[in-house]
């Protein structure tokens, strides 16, 4: 009985020696580089952002490209459309009537539009068209600025968020805010001033 229960002993004893340790493996942490962060920003706007591992800002880095584009194509339809009526209002041709169709100049007397038998009437409107003109054009054109303006936030989102990626936020961080005597120079008077130390 004690040479099974020895024997028995010895076995489990020679099982246990015979296991290896199995190591797990590492994980690389993922430190993110500000230059590749922006250089993929740049190849497609949100690829930065999908790098830095911030997918919540994609979505809105294309909402603010749609929403952009749309007031874009907007302002440049109706430029268009007022550009057309005040073409047509200053021609010779008394066929072309597309300002007719201008929202606020539709139940307007055709005859309120002829520089001859009203030219006052005549002068008012062709006035206020090119002031739409004017404003469409402007607004189109700071649409396209916008574009411009959001891929560049677009860009330095993603370089920021990538460079501050790794920025230690420990409970280590200390401020010390205390009074200090500051001697001034060639006086014998003591000035007070405020010091401010600050520990990593």
């Amino acid at each position: 009985m004690i040479l099974i229960a020895s024997l028995f002993f010895l076995q489990n004893n020679s099982l246990a020696q015979d296991t290896l340790k199995v190591e797990k493996p590492v994980k690389k942490e993922f430190k993110a580089e500000p230059h590749r962060a922006t250089m993929l920003a740049i190849a497609l706007p949100g690829l930065g952002q999908i790098y830095n591992r911030k997918y919540w800002k994609v979505p809105v880095v294309y909402v603010g490209f749609g929403a952009i584009l749309y007031a874009a194509n907007y302002n440049g339809s109706r430029y268009n459309t007022h550009l057309k009526a005040y073409q047509d209002l200053t021609d010779a041709f008394p066929e072309t009537r597309s300002y007719l169709e201008l929202k606020g100049l539709e139940e307007v007397d055709p005859d309120d539009f002829d520089q001859y038998l009203n030219p006052s009437s005549y002068s008012w409107y062709k006035d206020r068209i090119l002031r739409s003109v004017d404003y469409y054009r402007k607004y189109r054109d700071l649409s396209y600025i916008g574009i411009a303006l959001w891929y560049m936030v677009s860009i330095l989102d993603a370089n920021v968020d990538a460079s501050l990626f790794n920025y230690d936020v420990s409970d280590d961080l200390d401020i010390e805010i205390g009074p200090v005597q500051v001697p001034l120079e060639g006086q014998v008077t003591q000035g007070l001033g405020v010091t401010m130390r600050v520990t990593f």
